[in-house]
């Protein structure tokens, strides 16, 4: 007989992994019953959002002993719940209706008696949240066994937590390990006092009953794009205030540019007053008048809107969670973690917005993930350079890595390829055809760096470039990889050729 075939290197971390596991339910006794009163876990969330719930179900499916805590009662945090999805929700109705308004006649289609009915789009967005928030109870928490504990979890011991019941009652119960994953609140500003029906957070604007006839949006970042994308749409006047001297912090300047020049001149949806800090705001019968100035210094002027959209950012929400009865080292608003995501606790994990790094849903997910494979004892790593972002207007804007003024900043020698969607053929023949791929990449190694897209559906093609830097992709593998044709992505394919060569098509 022949040798037996050598087992493949995941088949191994496999065994291995299983091997761990077992070793882990031993020493923590997974499935032994407690005899104590005290509920014991061996893996306790406190949060049920994005970073939260997954970080549960990921315990569960290990076979830990899991509870997940949260007051808001649907699970899915913020983002599910007045966030992330609710707002794609009216992002895709407004974007059909401005599509309808705006572009159906130069393809041939006529429509008679368009109009807006804001209700049945608060309708179709309800739908769509209860469905995803109900999914995480109803099945995914069942699925692994995790107790779903509706209420205010503090931390009262170190391995202690106390849980107000919403329902009414205190419990206590025992953890051998804890993950913090509270999320965040939207930052506020001074002077600017939200009622969440004149002067509201992104939660307010998500609950509009009628189409505003003016917006003003403070703070030009994902949020504020976004939802004065909604309501620009809808016909909104809509006025962006932004301290910065331009929109998008953070994103590569020479994508950021063009799409303000998209969002302002081309498609008109709103005006920009950049360079300008906001000194106040107040009620009137009409609406709400905003005092502002420029930020380096200059002249006061009001400005008046029937609604104003406070979208600065957002801050970490740990309060009244305990973390001084045990302890717990901050970073100013941050918890303090090491790169395993463990507190000065080792015990004591925490994830997502409570700690360092872009206050992102999916980071969150990764980071939950990675915490409770640490804790069983299988590793658990984030890798935070192929973390990718999207601003959902229209087109999207995704990015993913350094973008060029970090690159220039840390004397990082790269090349770079651009092609613009204008001369992509599937752009051309859906009338879709602003913005562009810029590829940033090594100029010793060819390795990718940053990949950055503005243009229709960037939000789902960046995931090429993300799985290209997570494998350490040079731009010459992706460009040498064969591309469908027609297709959007062909534009990623060609600006990797500019990256380490020439296009074809420009």
């Amino acid at each position: 007989g022949g040798s037996k075939p050598p087992r493949s290197f995941r088949a191994e971390m496999q065994a291995l992994k299983h091997l761990q596991l077992r070793s882990y339910n031993r020493v923590f006794g997974v499935g032994a019953r407690h005899l104590s009163t005290t509920k014991e876990y061996d893996c306790v969330v406190i949060g049920a959002g994005p970073g939260g719930y997954v970080a549960a179900v990921k315990a569960g499916q290990l076979g830990m002993k899991t509870a997940c805590i949260d007051k808001r009662g649907p699970a899915g945090g913020t983002c599910l719940n007045v966030g992330c999805i609710p707002s794609k929700a009216l992002l895709n109705a407004s974007h059909h209706y401005h599509m309808a308004a705006h572009d159906f006649k130069k393809h041939g289609i006529t429509v008679e008696g368009l109009g807006i009915d804001v209700g049945q789009m608060m309708k179709a967005k309800e739908k769509a949240i209860k469905g995803l928030t109900g999914g995480i109870e109803g099945t995914l928490f069942k699925k692994s066994k995790v107790d779903y504990m509706k209420g205010w979890g503090k931390i009262t011991g170190p391995n202690e937590i106390t849980v107000d019941m919403n329902e009414g009652g205190t419990e206590t119960i025992k953890a051998k390990n804890i993950i913090i994953a509270t999320g965040s609140d939207s930052a506020k500003i001074p002077g600017v006092e939200i009622d969440e029906k004149s002067i509201v957070t992104s939660t307010g604007a998500l609950e509009f009953t009628e189409v505003p006839k003016k917006l003003i949006v403070i703070g030009a970042g994902v949020i504020g794009l976004e939802m004065g994308s909604v309501w620009g749409r809808l016909g909104t006047e809509v006025t962006v205030v932004e301290f910065l001297d331009r929109i998008t912090p953070g994103v590569d300047q020479e994508i950021a540019k063009q799409f303000q020049t998209i969002l302002s001149r081309k498609q008109k949806l709103m005006k920009f007053k950049l360079g300008t800090k906001v000194l106040g705001a107040s009620l009137t019968a009409d609406g709400v008048q905003l005092k502002v100035a420029p930020s380096k210094g200059g002249d006061e002027e009001i400005l008046e809107a029937d609604k104003v959209l406070v979208s600065i950012g957002r801050v970490p929400f740990l309060e009244g969670l305990g973390l001084e009865n045990v302890g717990i080292e901050m970073d100013g608003r941050i918890i303090k973690t090491n790169d395993h995501l463990q507190t000065n606790l080792p015990h004591i994990y925490a994830i997502g917005d409570a700690i360092k790094g872009p206050m992102l849903a999916h980071k969150a997910e990764e980071e939950g993930i990675a915490a409770v494979e640490h804790m069983a004892g299988l590793g658990g790593h984030v890798n935070y350079e192929a973390i990718p972002n999207v601003i959902y207007t229209h087109p999207e804007l995704a990015t993913v890595g350094k973008n060029e003024q970090e690159l220039k900043e840390a004397g990082i020698e790269y090349n770079k390829g651009v092609f613009p969607f204008m001369a992509n053929s599937r752009a051309r023949t859906i009338d879709d055809a602003d913005g562009m791929v810029k590829v940033l990449a090594c100029k010793k190694t060819d390795r990718l760096l940053g990949v950055h897209m503005l243009g229709p559906n960037a939000g789902e093609m960046i995931h090429e470039a993300v799985v290209g830097m997570e494998y350490g992709a040079s731009s010459e593998d992706l460009a040498r990889t064969c591309h469908a044709h027609p297709t959007l992505s062909e534009a990623v394919k060609e600006a990797c050729m500019a990256t380490y060569d020439k296009p074809i098509h420009i």
